[in-house]
């Protein structure tokens, strides 16, 4: 599933100043008993600060904290090398990296070298592609797809798929889906527990 702008769409604003709040105080020792989650996005897309709070909702009700490099009160104002280097720090600290891949961060040379980061420090296990299309566009249209066939990627079921080896119903939520193998499978992990891993 390509989720379609808006998706993640959230009113809460009292949450949306504590989150980023805690984002912007970033601390290692304090998150040591929760998962870590590096979010890389395109920083253009925090014109719509209520999607992107939409996805920190949804992954801190599921226990985890989040990281993004905007919000950091630690980085430098002028990109530089201290930028980079506090981002490397970063991800290879936190468990889980997740890309919210929309079309612009696709394009963006900073979210690519990011990926590129968290593929050589976390790899498969830890990774996981956030798919988000413009509203109206079919999923062939996304740009993303190349991403989606070689990195796990968030989907949602709706409860009414089934599980291929045992036929039982795919319960609602949110899950962590490996790209399809030589035979078609595709093994899916429920979100929580994928952060939990």
């Amino acid at each position: 599933m390509i989720f379609e702008r808006g998706h993640f769409k959230t009113t809460n604003v009292k949450n949306l100043n504590e989150s980023l709040i805690e984002a912007r105080m970033f601390n290692k020792s304090k998150y040591d008993s929760k998962p870590t989650v590096f979010v890389s996005h395109k920083h253009s897309d925090l014109q719509d600060i209520a999607e992107l709070q939409g996805v920190i909702e949804l992954l801190e009700n599921m226990g985890a904290k989040i990281y993004i490099d905007s919000m950091d009160n630690k980085m430098p104002e002028q990109t530089s090398g201290e930028t980079a280097s506090r981002i490397k720090e970063v991800i290879k600290y936190c468990k889980k990296f997740i890309l919210i891949a929309t079309e612009r961060a696709i394009e963006s040379y900073w979210c690519n070298w990011e990926l590129g980061i968290g593929d050589t420090h976390k790899y498969i296990e830890h990774i996981a592609i956030l798919p988000i299309k413009e509203k109206g566009e079919y999923d062939f249209q996304y740009k993303g797809n190349e991403y989606l066939q070689i990195y796990p990627s968030i989907d949602f079921e709706d409860g009414s798929n089934r599980y291929m080896t045992t036929q039982r119903l795919i319960e609602r939520g949110y899950y962590v889906c490996k790209p399809r193998d030589k035979e078609g499978i595709r093994y899916i992990t429920p979100l929580k527990e994928w952060l939990n891993q």
